[in-house]
C-alpha cells in the first residue's frame, strides 16, 4: 500500500545512517547526489573515505570507494529496467571523474532496496546469466553480466535485531516491531542519532496508525512515544504562542498532571493541552477518541 503523504526517502537515508552508524567517520553520506539535471539523481551516495576501513553492517561489506544506493518505496516497483537505470546512474557518476578514469569501475558499488522480494527481477537475472547469491537474510549479491559489484537488500527480510531502522521502514509492522522500535530509541543518547530516528519513527507511525492506536491503550508505551515526540510538541507550543495562544507555565503542569504527561515536570514547560491534542492526532486518534480521553 502507497501512502502518498509520507516521506519514505529522507527516512531510508536516516536509518542508513543509523545502520551504518559504527563506521561513520570512516564514511560520507550525500542524499539525493545530482548526477547532472534534477531528474537524474541518486538517493544515497556513500563514500569511503579510506579503502582500507571495513564496514561493520552486512549491508556495507560489499561496500568500495563509492556507493551508489537506490531505495524503492512500499509499493514502488523494483524490475529489470529500474535494475538497469540503477546501473546507468553509477556508469554515469563514474563518467564524471575529474579526469579520465579518475573513478575506478571496480571501485562502485550498486546497492537497490525494496521492502519486498522482486522474485520477477531475480527469475530475470538468473534466466539471463547471472547468479543470485544469498550470503545474509535480505542480502543478495549479483554477479555476471553487470557493470558493477550489485546487491539487492530485501528490508522485510533482514533480521530486524541488527537491522531495526532498515525494517522499521514497512507499512505492515505489527506490535512486537513497534515495540522493539520504541526500545532501541531509548537506547540512543546521542543527539544527531535521536534526530535520525526521529524521522524513522515519524514515518513508521505515519504507516501503521493502527498498531499505534493500539499501543496508546498501554500507558507506559504512550509516555514513551510522547517523550520521543516532545521536540516536535514543544516547536508547535512556540508556533501557537506566535498565534497568540499564551499557555501560562502553572496551566501547562495542572493540564499535564490531568492527563498523564510529565514531559512539563521534566523541561519545567507545561505542553498544554494545544500539544496533548496535537500528540493524540499524530498517533492517529480521531477527534471523538481525543474528547473521550
Amino acid at each position: 500500500m502507497k501512502h502518498p503523504s509520507l516521506q519514505w526517502h529522507p527516512a531510508f537515508v536516516a536509518a542508513m545512517n543509523l545502520e551504518l552508524k559504527a563506521n561513520r567517520a570512516d564514511l560520507d553520506f550525500q542524499k539525493e547526489y545530482n548526477l547532472n539535471t534534477k531528474p537524474l539523481e541518486i538517493d544515497l551516495l556513500v563514500i569511503k573515505k579510506h579503502p582500507g576501513i571495513r564496514v561493520e553492517n552486512e549491508i556495507g561489506r560489499i561496500f568500495r570507494g563509492h556507493n551508489i544506493m537506490e531505495y524503492k518505496s512500499p509499493g514502488d516497483s523494483l524490475d529489470i529496467d529500474v535494475f538497469y537505470k540503477a546501473q546507468a546512474y553509477a556508469a554515469l557518476y563514474k563518467s564524471y571523474g575529474t579526469t579520465v578514469d579518475k573513478i575506478k569501475a571496480e571501485d562502485v558499488t550498486v546497492t537497490l532496496l525494496r521492502e519486498t522480494g522482486p522474485n520477477g527481477l531475480f527469475r530475470y537475472l538468473r534466466e539471463h546469466g547471472c547468479k543470485v547469491s544469498n550470503p545474509w537474510p535480505g542480502i543478495y549479491y549479483i554477479a555476471g553480466t553487470v557493470l558493477f559489484p550489485t546487491q539487492i537488500v530485501v528490508t522485510g527480510e533482514l533480521d530486524k535485531t541488527s537491522h531495526i531502522w532498515l525494517a522499521s521502514l514497512s507499512a505492515d509492522l505489527n506490535r512486537q516491531d513497534m515495540a522493539g522500535l520504541l526500545g532501541q530509541l531509548t537506547l540512543l543518547h546521542d543527539r544527531y542519532d535521536q534526530e535520525l530516528a526521529d524521522s524513522v519513527l515519524k514515518v513508521s507511525i505515519g504507516a501503521n496508525k493502527e498498531i499505534v492506536k493500539e499501543l496508546l491503550g498501554d500507558e507506559r508505551v504512550y509516555q514513551a512515544l510522547l517523550e520521543i515526540m516532545e521536540p516536535q510538541l514543544l516547536l508547535r507550543e512556540k508556533e501557537a504562542e506566535k498565534r497568540g495562544l499564551e499557555i501560562g507555565e502553572q496551566r501547562g503542569f495542572e493540564i499535564g498532571e490531568q492527563q498523564g504527561l510529565k514531559i512539563g515536570e521534566r523541561r519545567g514547560l507545561g505542553i498544554g493541552i494545544q500539544g496533548t491534542v496535537a500528540a493524540r492526532r499524530e498517533f492517529g486518534q480521531t477527534d471523538d477518541e481525543i474528547k473521550a480521553a
